[in-house]
C-alpha cells in the first residue's frame, strides 16, 4: 500500500495540501465533465467512464505526465467530459517533462492522439479538412498554451531559485574568505604587538624594579616608582590576553606573576578608578543606580574598555580635571557615563600624544555587541562619553551582509532547499544568456509572431470552412418551390449545393415520416430570421426519381 502511495505521488513530495489541491481538481473536473456529457445527452454508461477517466488522469498526472497527456487527447473525442481535463494536464505536462525533446513528443503523440480519433468519430459527416482544422485549434488553446505556459513559468522558477542558491553559496564563501583575512591580519597585529609593545613594557617594567629598590629613593618617590612597575606589570598581562585572542581567538591563560591581571569587565573598573586616584587624579566612582544585571561576557569587556579609554582621554586632555564615573543599570540596557570637568587654567596639558582612533574603537566595538557611544562636550566646558550596552548581545555582522535579492544566506540556504543543483547546466544557461541577450529578444518576440500568424491563419481557415459549410446547407424557398415531384434525382441534385454540413445533420430523420424504401437528405432554408426554429426542407428520392418533398420546423 505505501509503496503504491509512494509510487502514485511522484518524484515530488506530496503534502497534505498538494494532496487536498488535486482531489479537489480531480473532484471539480469530474463534475464539470460529467456536466458536458450530461448536456450532450450521454448514456449513463458513457457517464461513468468519463468521469472515472478524469479522476484517475488528474491524480496520475504528477507521476505519469506524458502518459496521461497522450490518453486523455486519444479518449477526449469519444468521451466528452474529458475536454476540461486537458488544460491541467497540459500545465502538469509542460511543467514536468523533463527535456525538450521528450516534450515535443509527448505533445506531438497528443496532438495526432487527437486529430487522428476525432477523425475516426466524425468519419460519417466526411469533412476531414474541418475536423483537422478545429482539433488544431482546440488543441492549441486548451493543451499547447498552458503547456507553454507552465514550462516557462517552472523554468524560470527554477533558474530563479538556482541563482539565489549560488547568490547564498557566494555570500558564504565572501564570508569564509573576510573571516581568513581577519585572522591573518588578527595574527599579524598580534606579532607586531608582542615584538613591539611587548618589549618596551618589559624594559619598563626591568627598570623601575630596579629604581624601586634604589636606596637614594624617598619613601614618597619609591611609592610611586611602585606604582608605575605594578601597572607596567599589568599592561603586560593585558597585553599578553589581547594578544592570545587576536591570534586563537581565546584568552591566554593567565601567567603566574607577582600582580594579577585586572578584571577586564564591570567588576575591574572600580580597580582602574582606584589606580587613577593613587597616581593623584580626581576620580570619583558614584554608587550604582538600578538594580545591577549581569551583562555577556562581550558587553561587560565593552564598559571596562569604555571607561578605561574616557580616563585616558581626560589625562591627556583635561590633566588636573576632576572625573565622576557612573553606572546605571536601566529596563533593558546599561549606561556608563564618564565625564570630566574642564581642566584647571595653572596645570599645563604637555605634549599629547594620541592617534585619533580611541573614540572610534569604541563605538565600533559597542555596534558589535548592539550598543552605541556618545561623546561630546558639556555645558560647563567639560567633556562627556556615555556608552549604552544591551545586557545581552547579538552579532552585528550578519544582518549587514545582504545579498542582491534582499536575502539573508541562511534564509536564501532554508529556501533553496532542494535536489543539489546541477551548476555546470546552470552555468550553461546563464552563460547562454549573457550571449545571446539580444538574439534571445528576437527569437522570443519571432516565435510569438510566428504564433500569432499560426492563431490567424487558423481561425481564419475555421471561419471560411464554417462559411462554406453554412454554404452547403441552405436553399431558398424560391428553389423549393419550383422543384416538382417526379423530376430525376440527378436534376435535383445538379441544381441543389451538396449538402454535406454539420449543420444539416440527422435533419431529414427529424421531420415526417418518411417514404418506405427511400432516401433523403435535408437543407435548412436561407430566409430564417428567428433564432429558435429552422425551416427544413427535405426531398426524398426512389427509383432515381424525387417522390416527396417536405418544409417543416425544428426546434434548437
Amino acid at each position: 500500500m505505501r509503496a503504491g502511495w509512494n509510487w502514485l505521488r511522484g518524484p515530488e513530495p506530496w503534502t497534505r495540501r498538494m494532496l487536498a489541491g488535486d482531489l479537489a481538481i480531480a473532484v471539480i473536473v469530474t463534475l464539470l465533465g460529467l456536466g458536458i456529457e450530461e448536456l450532450d445527452s450521454g448514456t449513463p454508461v458513457r457517464m461513468v467512464a468519463g468521469g472515472a477517466a478524469v479522476f484517475a488522469l488528474v491524480l496520475l498526472r504528477r507521476r505519469l505526465p506524458a502518459a496521461t497527456l497522450v490518453v486523455n487527447a486519444a479518449v477526449a473525442p469519444f468521451l466528452p467530459g474529458t475536454v476540461l481535463a486537458t488544460f491541467p494536464l497540459g500545465w502538469s505536462a509542460g511543467r514536468r517533462i523533463v527535456g525538450v525533446g521528450r516534450a515535443l513528443t509527448a505533445f506531438t503523440l497528443a496532438f495526432l492522439a487527437s486529430v487522428g480519433f476525432n477523425m475516426v468519430e466524425q468519419w460519417l459527416q466526411m469533412q476531414p479538412l474541418l475536423v483537422v482544422v478545429f482539433t488544431t485549434f482546440m488543441f492549441l488553446v486548451t493543451t499547447a498554451m498552458p503547456g507553454l505556459a507552465s514550462r516557462y513559468w517552472s523554468q524560470r522558477r527554477t533558474l530563479l531559485r538556482a541563482l539565489q542558491e549560488r547568490n547564498g553559496q557566494l555570500m558564504r564563501e565572501r564570508a569564509m574568505v573576510a573571516g581568513q583575512a581577519r585572522l591573518r591580519e588578527r595574527q599579524r597585529i598580534a606579532q607586531d604587538m608582542h615584538d613591539s609593545l611587548g618589549h618596551q613594557l618589559a624594559l619598563i617594567a626591568v627598570h623601575t624594579g630596579a629604581l624601586e629598590v634604589d636606596p637614594e629613593l624617598t619613601d614618597r618617590q619609591r611609592e610611586a616608582v611602585g606604582v608605575l612597575r605594578q601597572a607596567s606589570v599589568a599592561a603586560m598581562h593585558e597585553l599578553r590576553e589581547v594578544v592570545g585572542i587576536l591570534r586563537d581567538g581565546v584568552e591566554a591563560a593567565a601567567p603566574v606573576e607577582d600582580a594579577q591581571p585586572a578584571a577586564r569587565g564591570v567588576a575591574g573598573i572600580a580597580a582602574i578608578v582606584e589606580a587613577a586616584r593613587a597616581a593623584g587624579t580626581d576620580v570619583r566612582l558614584l554608587a550604582a543606580q538600578g538594580r545591577p544585571r549581569p551583562l555577556a561576557a562581550a558587553c561587560d569587556h565593552a564598559a571596562y574598555r569604555i571607561v578605561q579609554e574616557a580616563l585616558t582621554n581626560a589625562y591627556k586632555h583635561a590633566p588636573g580635571a576632576p572625573i565622576t564615573v557612573e553606572l546605571r543599570y536601566e529596563d533593558d540596557s546599561l549606561v556608563v557615563e564618564i565625564a570630566n570637568g574642564p581642566a584647571p587654567a595653572l596645570v599645563p596639558a604637555g605634549e599629547v600624544v594620541s592617534g585619533g582612533q580611541g573614540l572610534t574603537g569604541l563605538r565600533e566595538r559597542a555596534r558589535l555587541v548592539g550598543g552605541m557611544v556618545h561623546a561630546g562636550g558639556t555645558e560647563d566646558g567639560g567633556f562627556r562619553v556615555a556608552g549604552v550596552l544591551p545586557y545581552g548581545a547579538e552579532p552585528a555582522g550578519a544582518e549587514d551582509v545582504a545579498d542582491d535579492f534582499g536575502q539573508q544566506a541562511q534564509a536564501l540556504a532554508a529556501a533553496a532547499a532542494g535536489p543539489p543543483m546541477d551548476w555546470a547546466a546552470v552555468d550553461r544557461e546563464l552563460a547562454v544568456r549573457r550571449r545571446s541577450r539580444t538574439g534571445g529578444i528576437a527569437l522570443g518576440c519571432g516565435i510569438a509572431f510566428a504564433a500569432l500568424v499560426a492563431f490567424v491563419i487558423v481561425i481564419g481557415a475555421f471561419v471560411t470552412l464554417l462559411v462554406g459549410s453554412v454554404t452547403k446547407a441552405m436553399i431558398s424557398p424560391e428553389e423549393y418551390e419550383r422543384i416538382q415531384v417526379g423530376e430525376s434525382e440527378q436534376a435535383v441534385r445538379d441544381r441543389l449545393p451538396t449538402g454535406e454540413s454539420f449543420l444539416t445533420e440527422g435533419l431529414d430523420r427529424k421531420g415526417p415520416q418518411k417514404p418506405a424504401g427511400s432516401t433523403c437528405a435535408a437543407w435548412l432554408s436561407s430566409a430564417d430570421g428567428e433564432l429558435d426554429d429552422d425551416t427544413v426542407f427535405r426531398f426524398c428520392f426512389k427509383d432515381g426519381k424525387l417522390v416527396d418533398k417536405q418544409s417543416y420546423e425544428v426546434k434548437q
